[in-house]
């Protein structure tokens, strides 16, 4: 049986996962939904973007878990990718969920659509830290009025260090055997540095028809996706 990690994105803590978790314990996997500091209930702990890295490698370290499936979704791609170079022989397999994925030297604002410099601007207007989204940034990511309303009573602003701050690689990306989900509502074509990824004989592509928060949309049709790339 495996262990899942799983990894919720920018403004999200575990409780993000609450829908996913059971059909895979339901499978008799073992399953961590984890909560990134600063975030969440976890929201007054400072963090950069290698204390990220440090809270999902801990995680697995502290409860000695053994045949690893790393999930990232969105922004915690970054730090996940990093996690599963550093875990060794504990992973079997990274799952990015519409993902970004670690550049060496980059970081979440150095790929931001409008460049990096505004993104930046953003943060620091902003006293340090990236604001939640209002409701209608969810529309057109297949999300019911209820789903909606439960992400914006749910998000915390993100630290802003965590997205400016740099990832560090030890080896490419492409080595670790990766799975990476693209939601078609956010997208018909992952990024350019994905794309080139799964170039890679040890990365596989699948796609669902939702958006960008598929734990709250198709929860169980995530949660299946997640099942079959453990193997």
């Amino acid at each position: 049986m495996a262990d899942f990690v799983l990894v919720a994105g920018a403004w999200l803590g575990s409780w993000a996962w609450d829908e996913v978790v059971p059909p895979l314990r339901a499978a008799g996997h073992g399953t961590h939904p984890l909560t990134l500091s600063g975030l969440a209930e976890r929201r007054d702990v400072p963090a950069g973007q290698q204390t990220h890295v440090r809270d999902v490698v801990g995680e697995i370290e502290r409860r000695d878990l053994r045949d690893v499936v790393l999930v990232g979704h969105s922004y915690s791609g970054i730090p996940v990718g990093q996690a599963a170079e550093r875990i060794g022989d504990r992973l079997t397999r990274v799952v990015f969920v519409d993902a970004e994925v670690p550049v060496d030297g980059g970081s979440f604002a150095s790929g931001w659509w409008q460049g990096r410099a505004v993104f930046e601007a953003l943060i620091a207007d902003n006293g340090g830290v990236w604001p939640p989204p209002a409701a209608a940034e969810f529309d057109g990511q297949g999300l019911t009025d209820e789903q909606v309303a439960r992400l914006v009573e749910g998000v915390t602003p993100h630290p802003g260090a965590t997205l400016t701050e740099p990832a560090v690689l030890d080896r490419p990306l492409g080595e670790v055997p990766a799975t990476y989900i693209k939601c078609l509502l956010d997208g018909p074509e992952p990024n350019d540095t994905v794309a080139g990824l799964l170039a890679s004989e040890h990365w596989r592509l699948v796609t669902m028809d939702t958006g960008h928060w598929p734990m709250f949309s198709q929860p169980t049709e995530l949660a299946r996706l997640l099942l079959e790339a453990a193997g």
